[in-house]
């Protein structure tokens, strides 16, 4: 890293990156990751972010990709950017408040419920 304050802001966005799951509520497979790079992309602008997308969607089978173009990516880019600058959250003050306080405090849209299975 170039700076001090870069290598920093690199291993906060790691440290912080499973609180990001829980605020949004997506999970940890490969929609999850998908959906929070492209939040990731809406609040950091790290073109890495939309790279991830592309190389994670690409592993999606066609009811896979419809369901995450159609819903996960326009909810996540909505919700990434209507949300509080989120790298400068010292979550570690708030561990003691309400899910869905923070949430609301915040500006976070929670990720969309999964279609019912037919």
């Amino acid at each position: 890293m170039e700076t001090d304050e870069l290598a920093y802001v690199a291993m906060r966005a790691r440290e912080v990156h499973d609180f990001w799951h829980t605020l949004f509520g997506l999970p940890t497979n490969l929609m999850g990751e998908s959906a929070l790079k492209v939040i990731e992309f809406e609040q950091m602008y790290l073109p890495m972010c939309l790279m991830s997308v592309i190389g994670g969607s690409a592993g999606f089978n066609e009811k896979q990709r419809k369901l995450f173009f159609q819903n996960y990516f326009p909810w996540a880019v909505r919700a990434g950017m209507q949300c509080t600058d989120l790298m400068c959250v010292y979550y570690e003050q708030h561990y003691h408040e309400d899910l869905d306080y923070v949430r609301r405090k915040w500006g976070i849209i929670p990720a969309p419920a999964p279609p019912k299975q037919a």
